[in-house]
């Protein structure tokens, strides 16, 4: 994974985002955002991923996490989620999207045929309970402040649901400590 983003404090919490290449609007019916909920909760469940915030846009998604190895673990969901994607969208008969994901795919690029998501995941250390703050607001305001829904919590992927209605429901979250 390419990128002049890196991580600097390997037990630090990140607001990362990650997207899809040129911006195509991918996550624009559910099995699609079930794609990422299922693979961030493998990814909870087995690779210690610390989820404190996320939505899923229609073509990126940001997260507020932690893991002993978050860039393994997010290049690790990058390849996995990008094999399924491609994989729905060759079954959907979405063959548009497909070749969007060959046209687009970096040339230095040799072990596939189609790239899905942008290079590297831009993760930002978050140094205080202020800046914590700051960017799950910015994670959740982002439906609202794009016109999707009139409240953060109305939007199904997003982490909003699970703080402002207890509802976990989409995907569980993990519970901020102090920080």
């Amino acid at each position: 994974m390419r990128s002049r983003y890196k991580i600097v404090e390997s037990d630090g919490i990140y607001f990362a985002t990650s997207t899809i290449v040129e911006w195509i609007p991918v996550f624009t019916a559910r099995p699609y955002f079930d794609i990422i909920c299922d693979s961030l909760a493998f990814c909870r469940k087995t690779k210690g991923l610390r989820l404190y915030a996320y939505v899923i846009m229609e073509n990126h998604l940001h997260l507020v996490a932690e893991a002993p190895d978050l860039s393994g673990v997010i290049q690790s969901f990058k390849r996995h989620t990008a094999k399924a994607i491609i994989e729905l969208a060759r079954t959907t008969k979405r063959d548009w999207l497909v070749n969007q994901f060959a046209y687009y795919r970096k040339k230095h690029k040799h072990t596939s045929e189609h790239q899905v998501w942008q290079e590297g995941f831009y993760p930002k250390l978050i140094h205080d309970d202020e800046m914590m703050y700051q960017k799950i607001k910015y994670v959740h305001d982002n439906p609202a402040r794009r016109g999707y829904v009139d409240a953060p919590e109305h939007w199904r992927y997003s982490s909003a649901r699970n703080y402002m209605l207890d509802d976990d429901t989409v995907l569980e979250i993990d519970p901020l400590a102090a920080f």
